[in-house]
């Protein structure tokens, strides 16, 4: 009988655990102890037939370096099918070279992770030109879940105004801003983007009047710098919303930026557990539990005739 353990690295541990304990298994935490050079020890649990691995790759150097440790102690301990769990996938947005010279890191990233492990679970990878995941990860499998479920529902339970206008700050958006909205029964619209640079960006809506005295629920995958969420809030506003929230899927920014969100008319932002922080109001367990399953239950192989 096959036999399957969870272990994670000790970084949003708190989010692994619950969704351990809702495939009804422990969770047990790798160990990471870091030499006066910086290099890494790591010492992972004991390894079963499937090794389920819980990773939240933001701040990802480190923790890459730690996941390829703790995949080769496990292969060595007898884990014979190993399965990323990371919510937040990192290096998924170079996916060409921009410039001569410029590594693509989504290949290199999607070649590391295949030769180390056999399936990659995550939430709403911040793919450009790549339409399926898949073709990130040669020879493996791999699966990119919507957080739209999961948003939608804590939504629906703390309430929401049925004229709020879901926004998706740019063209890529719009099919995940297209879901919530529809899981909601609500009406939606896509920004129009135009970045200069990382801190750098102009928005503006085709409809100028479609937001004046209805509240605003912006959307987006990612919240890094926060350029784009407090210029969009900013239009919003001078559009004559009544009020301006967020949703985002992976919180990656500064909590010290939080306070510059509410400057900028942004009254709350809430954001998945896929990376811990103080933001973090909607939980993945549920989605990321679904989709592993398969890996508490595998479907047996036929059974041949002679």
């Amino acid at each position: 009988m096959s036999t399957v353990a969870f272990q994670t690295l000790p970084f949003g541990t708190e989010a692994a655990k619950r969704l351990a304990a809702r495939l009804g298994i422990a969770c047990d935490e790798i160990s990471l102890h870091r030499f006066p050079d910086g290099e890494l020890r790591v010492t992972v649990a004991p390894a079963a037939d499937t090794t389920i691995l819980y990773a939240a790759l933001d701040q990802p150097n480190d923790k890459l370096i730690a996941l390829r440790f703790a995949a080769e102690a496990l292969r060595r301990g007898g884990a014979k099918r190993l399965v990323l769990v990371a919510p937040y996938l990192c290096y998924m947005r170079q996916d060409i070279a921009f410039h001569a010279g410029e590594a693509i890191s989504q290949h290199a990233m999607g070649a590391l992770l295949a030769e180390i492990v056999d399936r990659v679970v995550t939430v709403d990878a911040h793919l450009h030109r790549t339409s399926d995941i898949v073709a990130v990860f040669p020879g493996i499998e791999a699966e990119n879940l919507s957080a739209m479920p999961a948003i939608a529902k804590t939504l629906a339970k703390a309430g929401i105004d049925p004229a709020t206008v879901v926004i998706g700050p740019d063209a890529e958006s719009e099919p995940w801003v297209r879901d919530l909205a529809k899981r909601l029964d609500l009406q939606h619209t896509v920004a129009r983007k135009l970045r200069r640079g990382d801190r750098s960006v102009e928005i503006d809506f085709a409809d100028d009047t479609l937001l004046a005295g209805r509240p605003a629920l912006m959307v987006d995958d990612i919240v890094s710098s926060g350029t784009t969420l407090m210029v969009a809030a900013t239009t919003l506003r001078a559009m004559g919303a009544s009020a301006v929230d967020s949703v985002v899927t992976h919180a990656l920014f500064q909590p010290a930026m939080i306070v510059a969100f509410a400057d900028a008319g942004i009254r709350s932002i809430r954001s998945s557990d896929s990376v811990p922080h103080p933001t973090n109001a909607i939980a993945l367990d549920e989605i990321l539990a679904t989709a592993l399953e398969r890996e508490l239950n595998p479907t047996p192989p036929p059974e041949t005739t002679t």
